[in-house]
């Protein structure tokens, strides 16, 4: 085990020196930048080039699309981690599970969902890329779309009663999506999930269109657009402070 933890951290030296280097270092440079033997640095070197997270070219070593590769799912971790983080921030001041979705390359995308074992997020007992026409979530996201987009989604996603309040029918669907105010939260009830209540509020961020989200049970529907206001203006207050474009 130490003997594959040391090899592990010389590669890693390896891949540093390499980064450092824009257009790339021979290899006996590296060798001396990451403190390594030049046999050692050459076995691990052709190990890295193999496995693509480095390349070779004329007679220097550049960082491969592996490498790339891991970079591009760090960052998206991070921008991951970051959502969530916002998402606890809103969970807790509006005292509901919190959702944040958005309409990406013609579907649904719910990016995360943040609540309690006290009050938990409603149950994706249906794909909600395929019901959006069912929930709030979905309903919002395809306010934000043209007549075109819409009708290229429901060409892939039917409309269909999944519970006994559903909407039945497209036209009854783009009758309520016609009606939707611009400034006004969407809310559903049990469209989606029997015993559930929910309200969404449109976000958008450049040309992405964005909601997020809460549900409640139905018990506390009472609730829910006090608890929807609270969101809207707990995101607003976020977002002005930053380089956002932002539509509630």
């Amino acid at each position: 085990m130490p003997t594959l933890i040391g090899s592990v951290q010389r590669a890693l030296r390896l891949l540093e020196a390499v980064g450092s280097h824009s257009e790339g270092a021979p290899a006996k440079q590296l060798a001396r930048e990451a403190g390594l033997p030049l046999p050692t640095a050459y076995h691990l070197l052709r190990t890295l080039t193999h496995e693509g997270y480095l390349r070779r070219e004329s007679g220097v070593f550049l960082l491969g699309d592996a490498a790339g590769r891991l970079a591009d799912a760090g960052l998206q971790q991070k921008r991951r981690s970051m959502i969530l983080d916002s998402l606890a921030h809103f969970r807790d001041a509006v005292g509901a599970p919190v959702y944040f979705a958005v309409y990406r390359e013609g579907e649904i995308e719910v990016v995360g969902v943040c609540d309690t074992p006290a009050s938990p997020a409603c149950e994706e007992w249906a794909d909600f890329r395929e019901t959006g026409h069912a929930h709030a979530v979905g309903q919002c996201l395809l306010g934000q779309l043209d007549a075109r987009a819409r009708r290229d989604h429901y060409d892939r996603h039917p409309v269909a009663g999944i519970t006994p309040y559903t909407v039945r029918d497209l036209g009854a669907l783009e009758a309520r999506i016609g009606s939707m105010e611009r400034m006004q939260p969407v809310v559903e009830r049990q469209e989606y999930a029997l015993g559930t209540v929910c309200a969404a509020i449109p976000i958008t961020a450049g040309d992405t269109a964005a909601t997020m989200a809460i549900s409640l049970p139905l018990c506390q529907e009472d609730r829910l657009l006090s608890v929807v206001d609270r969101l809207r203006r707990e995101v607003g207050a976020l977002l002005s402070s930053l380089s956002f474009s932002i539509s509630i």
